[in-house]
């Protein structure tokens, strides 16, 4: 037997004289509170994946300080005409790929045997990052949204000093690019476009694929050219005349 719903009206409760605010659903505001609740969730989960490998707390997009990153490489191209660098390769044309090392064409087309070394520094300008602004809270953590415009200023800035004549005669003295006449503009433009690239790469991988891809560079570049960033870095700062030697017979 079905039992029978009390079908008799409800009393009204009575009146003790306090005021009872209305529930959440009769004013509208169930979904602001589910919505917030959504935000205080995606802030706590983001430190775990961060813990599990992933970078979802720091995790810059393409377009993070779009306008001041290309405020820099429009900045960096005036500084680098001011220096009188040409625009493109003083051969008068614009390669995809150039693999000659000791040759005048070195260092003056879009992408060479060094595009590698400026992918390594985005990997290394997002470690950098994650772990000054995001793991050590350094100045609370407020650069960490203007993390990828600092990378390219960075950037930027090595790409100037590296085309000015005192590094590149420190350079030609002590590596093995005796040639080296410095950079073209597209080539400086492009190697911090392909540091801005290894930046957004390492943003969307665990830190050990980026150390992977770090490693494998190194390796491979150093086995094709017999250079590579650690001994570029090695030979501009501290050279060795044993690692010159065995540079020079590649």
């Amino acid at each position: 037997m079905e039992r029978q719903r009390d079908q008799s009206p409800r009393e009204p409760a009575a009146d003790d004289g306090n005021i009872h605010p209305a529930p959440a659903h009769a004013l509208g505001l169930g979904r602001f509170r589910r919505a917030g609740n959504r935000r205080v969730r995606r802030r706590l989960c983001a430190p775990r994946a961060v813990a599990q490998g992933g970078h979802a707390a720091f995790a810059p997009s393409a377009s993070q300080g779009g306008a001041r990153n290309g405020g820099a490489l429009l900045a960096s191209a005036a500084i680098l005409l001011a220096m009188d660098r040409p625009p493109i390769c003083e051969c008068g044309t614009v390669k995809l790929w150039h693999g000659v090392v000791q040759s005048s064409e070195n260092s003056q087309h879009l992408t060479d045997w060094y595009s590698p070394s400026h992918f390594t520094h985005g990997l290394i300008m997002f470690f950098l990052a994650w772990l000054l602004w995001d793991k050590w809270r350094l100045f609370g953590g407020a650069p960490a949204r203007w993390a990828l415009p600092i990378a390219v200023v960075i950037e930027a800035a090595w790409e100037i000093m590296e085309n000015t004549p005192m590094v590149i005669d420190r350079y030609r003295e002590v590596t093995i690019s005796w040639g080296y006449a410095g950079d073209s503009m597209i080539n400086s433009l492009a190697d911090i476009g392909w540091m801005i690239v290894g930046f957004l790469v390492a943003a969307r991988i665990p830190w050990q694929a980026s150390l992977a891809i770090a490693l494998f560079f190194e390796a491979f570049t150093a086995w094709a050219i017999r250079d590579n960033l650690t001994l570029n870095v090695l030979m501009l700062f501290w050279p060795l005349e044993a690692v010159r030697q065995w540079q020079g017979m590649g």
